[in-house]
């Protein structure tokens, strides 16, 4: 469902995405990981259509990205880190024009609209307007409006920002339900708690460069390690946390350090 060979993408003299290559499978939940500024809202971005690769090539659904783009983007749902909503308009509102978009028929669209905000404990605030929501309801906004055409493929990056743990706990098993019927999700995060039990594979990018793709317990193997946030520390070179900590306190309580 998801095909990326040799995506690359350059800003100037830096190279965010260098030449990765992977699969996804129908069905499949697989976690991308990595540190801060390692790639994977680049990555996710270009998956979507909204930046364009500097080289590569990209197939979702079986539509490519270069001359398929609007197809392939009538069978995904997407939540990005950071979203733009129309704070203007209320919750039904924002949801009507998503589900208009995608040519759902009125009636569908009112059901969905209906039903996703009882589920998202969004009934009460439906006709509010989206300028007056917390931070939480306005990542559950973002999630019913990728959820509402019934995406093939969808592409999550920090899905679970902002949300209280009931949410949270309904997202896991929706997201694990949706993909036993059928559907592939590329989950990006940096929780891994998360990815660990939802997650039965892995894929880490670090600097650009995809340096792990595997299900959790071959990487148990590979790496000797038990916790995932041990392997992501292994593998990304993250080490010295103590060494570090330590630092931190020396400028936090104002010690100068040993001559």
């Amino acid at each position: 469902m998801i095909q990326v060979s040799h995506l690359t993408k350059k800003y100037g003299q830096n190279t965010a995405v260098d030449d990765i290559s992977f699969e996804v499978q129908q069905g499949e939940i697989v976690g991308y990981l990595g540190p801060n500024g390692a790639g994977k809202s680049t990555t996710l971005k270009m998956l979507v259509g909204l930046l364009q690769p500097t080289s590569g090539e990209i197939s979702v659904a079986g539509y490519n990205a270069e001359t398929e783009l609007l197809e392939l983007k009538r069978h995904i749902g997407y939540v990005p880190e950071e979203a733009q909503l129309y704070e203007h308009l209320t919750l039904v509102e924002h949801l009507q024009l998503i589900g208009r978009l995608y040519h759902l028929e009125e009636h569908l669209i009112a059901q969905k609209i209906k039903e996703l905000a009882k589920l998202f404990d969004m009934a009460f605030q439906a006709n509010q307007r989206i300028s007056g929501f917390s931070q939480g309801m306005r990542q559950k906004c973002i999630i019913m409006s990728a959820l509402m055409h019934n995406p093939d493929v969808l592409f999550l990056d920090e899905p679970f920002t902002n949300l209280d743990v009931g949410t949270v706990t309904l997202m896991k098993a929706l997201l694990q339900r949706l993909a036993e019927l059928g559907k592939t999700i590329l989950y990006c995060t940096h929780i891994l708690e998360v990815a660990e039990t939802l997650c039965p594979r892995i894929m880490i990018i670090n600097a650009g460069k995809l340096i792990a793709d595997a299900p959790v317990e071959e990487l148990r193997q590979q790496t000797n390690q038990t916790a995932l946030n041990e392997i992501f520390t292994q593998l990304t070179d993250t080490t010295g946390i103590d060494e570090k900590t330590e630092e931190a306190i020396r400028i936090v309580m104002g010690d100068t350090p040993n001559a």
